[in-house]
């Protein structure tokens, strides 16, 4: 079959940068094609250039047979591209139907809007979807998953032919994720052609035809889905086998071994009707929170040190009472927190390395009475980097530019050198890719090693399960039970996660 869309020796190159160099894509009619690599591998490069938002350096576009080049998104979409960000492109305060048809709304011969005429379309889309949206209230009610599918329909009303998904289940339950292949294989029965780019391995392998793997800026191949595996994979994007993600775990676990409690939650209820949770953290252990989406893990977490209202709240830090009225009452006591979104929460992206790290603790190096001593800071700052492994040219190199992995390790390096020793990672490799995971992972392990310790709030339950030395299982706001050793399991995690104990003692953590 001849392809749809053509990217031939696709060349870009930045100030001191080259992006991308000869990439090759070949995409057919109605096929799910992947799109692998490490995050700085050149993925988003790539996609921009398709939807002309990059102009490239060298190289060619071909749609059905024609060269095409795009000056401008509108080029590319006039051509029958569409795109799916992964951060939405939604006006919040508009409806589905309003951001469905914002800048090209349809008018009757007299230039008045047909806002019926405009409903009906967006109904007919979603109907194609098989998805039940409510067409009149502003996007911000809706849920994440609702979102996506008015990002896919916008897409779809603009009659795309060649579709980008990028991360479209980062924010999905697998639920959610279920429905969303459900709909890219009917649209692929309808001929439309998707770039598909994820950092779950295991989507690829369920829902994608072929993929190509690019490294550094380069093309290192294209393959048939059924002709290779997970290890080759990796291999293909990361230059070298990664035999295991996960660092063994210790011998003997912290709590076996009677490592000593520094963070004992004694009773933490949220709401005046809601459960009591009760957990503690040893010295050097790894504590997970699983469970469903919206089982209150995270709720708990930030309940903990202020950061989420609590009816009733009893923490001991270090065997000592602790009152914490807000995070920064926490962060005093030694408790850091990397949050869900890095981006928003986590960083400041405009600024340095220097500066995001050094932010919360410039008192540190203040030099007479108003100035900062920037020899200590940079001493400092450049010994933590390497303590955690941030891979960039120099420690003033702006956060926005680094990979996500290198993102998450510059929060990670703001708590050490905030001698913060208890550390909460809430979701901690989404939206990175496997190397980098890996080294997330080995530096998690490094951490308890020194006595620092985790509480790790995922959704990913091989990273529950491989990474843990007890799991506490959250349903409906409430700790079902606290798992350790060989009961580590995603059987046994998904059972207390979705059905409660069903009769089984429940213990605490």
């Amino acid at each position: 079959m001849e392809p749809i869309l053509q990217l031939d020796g696709i060349t870009k190159r930045f100030p001191g940068v080259m992006a991308l160099q000869d990439i090759h894509l070949r995409v057919a009619p109605g096929e799910i094609h992947a799109l692998l690599g490490e995050n700085g591998a050149g993925k988003s490069t790539l996609m921009k250039i398709l939807c002309g938002i990059y102009q490239p350096d060298a190289g060619t576009i071909v749609i059905d047979g024609e060269a095409r080049h795009f000056a401008n998104y509108h080029d590319a979409v006039a051509a029958g591209v569409g795109i799916v960000f992964q951060e939405f492109s939604l006006i919040p305060y508009l409806n589905p139907v309003e951001n469905i048809f914002l800048g090209r709304e349809l008018r009757n011969r007299f230039g008045v809007m047909e806002r019926a005429r405009m409903r009906r379309a967006a109904a007919e889309i979603f109907a194609r979807l098989d998805v039940d949206i409510d067409l009149t209230v502003p996007v911000r009610e809706l849920s994440v998953a609702q979102q996506q599918f008015v990002e896919i329909g916008k897409a779809l009303s603009l009659e795309a032919r060649i579709l980008i998904l990028d991360e479209p289940t980062a924010t999905l339950t697998p639920a959610e994720a279920a429905h969303l292949f459900t709909i890219m294989r009917e649209l692929r029965q309808q001929g439309v052609a998707m770039i598909f780019i994820s950092h779950h391995l295991d989507e690829i392998f369920e829902v994608c035809d072929r993929i190509t793997v690019l490294r550094d800026g380069q093309y290192v191949g294209t393959t048939d889905v059924h002709d290779t595996d997970v290890g080759r994979l990796v291999e293909m994007m990361v230059g070298r086998r990664i035999e295991s993600s996960f660092p063994p775990k210790p011998a003997t676990p912290p709590h076996a071994r009677r490592a000593k409690p520094v963070l004992e939650v004694e009773a933490l209820q949220l709401h005046r009707d809601g459960p009591v949770n009760r957990f503690t953290l040893h010295e050097g252990e790894i504590l997970g929170f699983a469970g469903l989406v919206g089982s209150g893990r995270t709720e708990t977490a930030l309940a903990v040190i202020g950061a989420e209202p609590a009816h009733v709240r009893e923490v001991r830090v270090r065997g000592e009472a602790a009152h914490f009225a807000d995070p920064a009452d926490a962060l005093a006591a030694g408790i850091g927190i990397l949050p869900e979104s890095r981006k928003t929460e986590g960083l400041i992206t405009d600024f340095s390395i220097r500066h995001n790290i050094s932010i919360n603790n410039l008192g540190k190096y203040r030099s007479l009475r108003f100035f900062v001593d920037r020899r200590g800071e940079t001493r400092t700052t450049t010994d933590v980097v390497k303590r955690v492994g941030v891979k960039a040219p120099s420690i003033d190199t702006r956060v926005e530019t680094l990979s996500g992995g290198n993102q998450q390790k510059v929060v990670i390096a703001r708590w050490l050198n905030h001698h913060a020793d208890i550390l909460i990672f809430d979701e901690p490799t989404r939206g990175i890719d496997v190397g980098a995971k890996a080294e997330i992972y080995q530096l998690m392990r490094e951490l308890t090693a020194r006595g620092y310790s985790i509480v790790m709030i995922s959704s990913e339950l091989p990273e529950i399960v491989g990474m843990c030395d007890r799991v506490a299982v959250f349903r409906q706001g409430r700790i079902e039970a606290t798992l350790e050793g060989d009961d580590i399991d995603p059987n046994i995690v998904m059972t207390y996660a979705t059905s409660g104990a069903s009769g089984v003692q429940h213990e605490s953590a």
